[in-house]
């Protein structure tokens, strides 16, 4: 029999609609879990049992009151902690804002307790959401990275502490530890969702995402996150629509685009190993797969990429770092003293850079459900001094376009690995359709040993 903790958000909710599971029980089994491997894992930057089991008590009455109040009534959720919540301290991984408590909910918090989830605690992030590792572990493997910046909800979400979290990418902060957790991370186009009350780091990259393990249940977070808000000046005028139906209108065999430029000589043999596997697989089962190229220098764009965040990252930390630059970490320290330095003329040579590569880009996906190319260059580095390599993830944060990574196996030693999927702009109803067909075929449904605590 499934344990409670081992649900999906969907099939989590599901079981609460019908009465086959009361959300006091969830949350009961998911602070079991948590009790078994925290502090080991270093999930959590905030939980408080006690709040917790209240706002479970509080929904299971709900629910007998008056029917669900959305489509994630009761199950709990793990909030990276750049995202405010309201009487919830906020700190963004700093000693800057160690005593932060804000007087809002964030739009992305707000749009799943109007939902009926429940704000589960705040997980650990890299400092601002940047290039300084975590104290989280990798529950796969203690020794390996777990990547970042979303470092804590990609783990608790791997070691089944919570059926779903909120992560950010402002390179490739949600799909990279999502491939080295074992889990699906999706980011969605730029301005999808709305960023009002999250800690930015770059105000042209940023963009909220999530992790789960079903693709299903990333279409319902999408569902309920995406949106028009005014408050958030990126974000687009389009409205909601269900995502969840998309997948059921899902083609049965997706027209996909390898692209193996640039992805293919900077991965290691396992991920390209990997590639291969996954790409026999979804052929035999009748995906049409076509390698294509794109006229576009890949090493320039992740320079100009990293130019374009450096200096956005220093106007935000501007006025901290001048009366604060010693309770910054080394590695964002350096990146805020370097964004100072560039020059405007630099700045605006990546912005022109990302648009030329985004032209390209929305001609390369013309035709297709999807690209293919590897989540990450490799496994997680056996190194937990970095948060690993960005550079797989960052093309399609800097152009805007929705991606997702999902699951596609193990390397020898029994590390993660993950295949990322692209769409063009606002197309992630095809997205995900694809991701869904993809899911299905290579039927890859990974879960961490025990390793740590409990």
């Amino acid at each position: 029999m499934t344990q409670p903790h081992e649900m999906t958000a969907s099939q989590a909710a599901s079981e609460i609609v019908r009465g086959a599971l009361s959300p006091l029980e969830l949350m009961e089994s998911l602070l079991a879990r948590c009790r078994s491997l925290e502090p080991s894992l270093r999930v959590w930057v905030t939980l408080d049992e006690d709040a917790a089991l209240d706002a479970a008590k509080g929904s299971q009455d709900a629910l007998a009151r008056s029917g669900p109040v959305g489509p994630l009534h009761g199950v709990p959720v793990g909030v990276k902690d750049i995202f405010y919540t309201e009487g919830v301290r906020t700190t963004a991984g700093s000693l800057i804002y160690d005593d932060f408590v804000p007087a809002y909910d964030s739009t992305a918090v707000a749009g799943l307790k109007a939902a009926g989830a429940i704000m589960m605690g705040k997980t650990v992030t890299t400092e601002f959401a940047a290039y300084d590792p975590s104290p989280t572990l990798n529950p796969w493997n203690p020794a390996h990275t777990p990547g970042g910046s979303s470092s804590g909800s990609a783990v608790g979400l791997a070691a089944r502490m919570f059926p779903a979290a909120l992560g950010s990418q402002t390179a490739g902060s949600v799909l990279r530890p999502a491939s080295y957790n074992g889990v699906i991370g999706f980011k969605p186009t730029f301005g999808r969702v709305s960023r009002r009350g999250v800690f930015p780091v770059a105000a042209s990259l940023d963009t909220v995402g999530f992790f789960a393990r079903s693709v299903e249940d990333a279409a319902l977070l999408l569902t309920v996150l995406a949106g028009h808000d005014p408050n958030d000046p990126a974000s687009s005028p389009m409205g909601r629509q269900d995502y969840r139906a998309g997948l059921s209108r899902a083609r049965s065999s997706p027209r996909i685009g390898l692209l193996r430029q640039f992805f293919d000589e900077r991965s290691d043999a396992e991920v390209r190993e990997n590639m291969r596997r996954t790409e026999q697989s979804l052929a035999a089962a009748g995906a049409e797969l076509v390698e294509i190229t794109v006229p576009t220098d890949f090493d320039g764009l992740v320079h100009a990429h990293r130019v374009v965040m450096s200096v956005e990252m220093a106007t935000v930390h501007e006025a901290d770092f001048a009366s604060r630059r010693d309770d910054y970490s080394p590695k964002i320290r350096d990146g805020i003293a370097a964004g100072l330095l560039i020059s405007g003329v630099s700045y605006v040579q990546g912005q022109e850079a990302r648009r030329s590569f985004r032209a390209h880009l929305e001609n390369a996906v013309l035709g297709f459900d999807a690209l293919l190319v590897p989540t990450a260059s490799s496994a997680a580095p056996r190194d937990v001094t970095t948060t690993g390599d960005p550079s797989f993830q960052a093309p399609w944060t800097s152009c805007g376009f929705p991606s997702i990574s999902l699951p596609s196996g193990l390397t020898k030693a029994g590390m993660p690995l993950g295949i990322q999927l692209v769409a063009g702009p606002f197309e992630e109803e095809k997205l995900l359709a694809a991701a869904g067909w993809c899911e299905q075929v290579l039927d890859v449904d990974l879960a961490p040993p025990d390793i740590i605590g409990g």
